[in-house]
């Protein structure tokens, strides 16, 4: 399936390309996340038309997500937890954990924006934890996990 671009998507282009991907990833997440669209002559032709109202919308988002990021660069936030006497939580500190505790700071951040790539926070101390704002825009914020004695 050829589809054309309506943003930056990682690993595949940018705005306005026209690549092949398989059906499914088309058909399945790319098209219904407003992401692309099939590749036709008429919607090629669509977005020709409307190709500056579109670059001017991204870069709307990607100025928002920059303004984001330098408010939460370095930020270092405070979750507590119930832990054991060994530093070891009795649970973790997942990603939407880290969100709505960013949201009740006073950041809007997505559960989805919050990326841990060594998975949830399960011991007491200070991690590194990158915020995806915008695929061009990636911040890091400290998360110091504090344990309660249960």
């Amino acid at each position: 399936m050829q589809v054309i671009l309506l943003e930056k998507v990682v690993n595949l282009g940018n705005l306005g390309d026209v690549v092949r991907v398989k059906d499914g990833y088309g058909r399945n997440f790319l098209i219904p996340q407003g992401k692309a669209k099939r590749a036709t002559e008429a919607n090629k032709a669509e977005f020709e038309a409307r190709r500056v109202e579109i670059e001017k919308q991204q870069s709307a988002l990607l100025d928002a997500a920059k303004s984001r990021g330098e408010k939460l660069a370095g930020y270092m936030l405070q979750v507590s937890q119930k832990a054991g006497v060994d530093g070891r939580l009795f649970g973790s500190v997942t990603n939407s954990d880290i969100a709505e505790a960013l949201t009740a700071q006073g950041f809007e951040v997505a559960k989805s924006e919050v990326r841990m790539p060594e998975g949830p926070l399960k011991v007491i101390g200070d991690h590194t934890v990158s915020i995806a704002l915008h695929h061009d825009i990636v911040v890091e914020i400290t998360v110091s996990v504090l344990g309660e004695t249960a």
